[in-house]
């Protein structure tokens, strides 16, 4: 299968780190978060990787190259300007599906998190998707998002209610055709896409109760930079 790994946004948050160097490139535990991802996938067994970027893109793309030294092959989805999610998902379309792969499913991951979820696993809920759209990998609700986003119910993702919540974690296989309607170069969120499927009853998902830390200020860089360290 192939992966996506997200890699478009501007880090706002990240400021002064990012105005001159990539979220995904910020090191960690003495190397770039979007590495990590890279070096997880490969283990895996995945190693047709999609990265998009939008702000100092080349640098990315200077840094990793072809992919080769991490045993990958990557291919890029430039932007001029991020697009969200979906729409940098959509706009990524030609290079995650071939002529020979038809609808094969793919798998996303959000470039700045940081997740000790078996990246194996990922093929497997490819092949058995049946019926869904999507499959989400759920987190616990991290402290800086308290109320989380969806429930998740024998398997499958339900709009969410006042209790049991969790959180997306960043991590999904999602089939083609949920993008089809999108047009490529335009912007658009994945969450009212996601909310649309799971009131249709389409999405799976499962809890991974693991590690997970959304890398989103320089606080919890810093404090993952140190845990990683350590251990």
């Amino acid at each position: 299968m192939r992966a996506m790994i997200l890699a478009a946004g501007r880090g706002e948050r990240m400021r002064p780190l990012t105005d001159h160097t990539p979220k995904p490139l910020l090191p960690v535990g003495g190397k770039p978060i979007i590495v990590w991802h890279i070096e997880q996938l490969v283990k895996a067994g995945i190693t047709e990787l999609v990265i998009n970027h939008a702000h100092l893109g080349q640098q990315i793309e200077d840094t990793l190259g072809d992919g080769s030294r991490f045993g990958a092959h990557i291919r890029y989805s430039p932007e001029a300007s991020a697009l969200e999610t979906a729409g940098g998902i959509a706009n990524a379309m030609p290079l995650l599906t071939s002529s020979h792969q038809g609808d094969e499913p793919f798998a996303v991951i959000n470039g700045d998190v940081f997740c000790d979820y078996d990246f194996s696993r990922l093929p497997a809920i490819a092949d058995n998707l049946g019926s869904e759209d999507a499959h989400l990998v759920m987190v616990d609700n991290p402290e800086q998002h308290p109320n989380g986003d969806f429930h998740l119910r024998d398997g499958r993702l339900v709009p969410a209610d006042e209790s049991a919540k969790l959180t997306f974690s960043g991590i999904g296989v999602y089939r083609p055709e949920l993008f089809a309607h999108i047009a490529r170069g335009s912007v658009a969120p994945l969450g009212p896409l996601l909310r649309e499927r799971i009131a249709l009853g389409r999405v799976g998902g499962e809890h991974h109760p693991g590690w997970w830390v959304d890398v989103g200020t320089p606080q919890r860089l810093q404090e993952l930079d140190q845990q990683l360290r350590t251990h």
